[in-house]
């Protein structure tokens, strides 16, 4: 399910054009927005992101949407993470929302 070219496909699929990035184990972001919405995928690894006073663990094929202002953190998991994300432009989301590998 994780799979990352058929994660692409998927996303591709939905008019989305994902790119890539990666982080080793334990790296972090700290509290940050952005002026855009974006989908984020795990396609390998694992990253838990702090949205205020919750916590999202995305494992590979979770799907995390993030309305632009969505004040986010983030720190990787042990096996570092392999991530596809596509920005959108403010206002297409309606909310935040995690989606399970296979609920999507």
């Amino acid at each position: 399910m994780g799979d990352a070219t058929i994660l692409r496909e998927r996303l591709t699929g939905e008019g989305l054009d994902p790119g890539a990035w990666s982080n080793g184990p334990g790296d972090t972001y700290v509290s940050h927005d952005h002026a855009y919405d974006k989908v984020i995928v795990v396609a390998s690894g694992s990253i838990t992101f702090g949205l205020g006073d919750d916590h999202v663990e995305l494992a590979a094929g979770d799907r995390l949407e993030l309305p632009a202002g969505s004040a986010h953190d983030a720190i990787v998991g042990s096996d570092g993470v392999v991530c596809l994300e596509s920005h959108l432009p403010a206002g297409t989301l309606t909310g935040i929302a995690h989606r399970e590998a296979g609920s999507w």
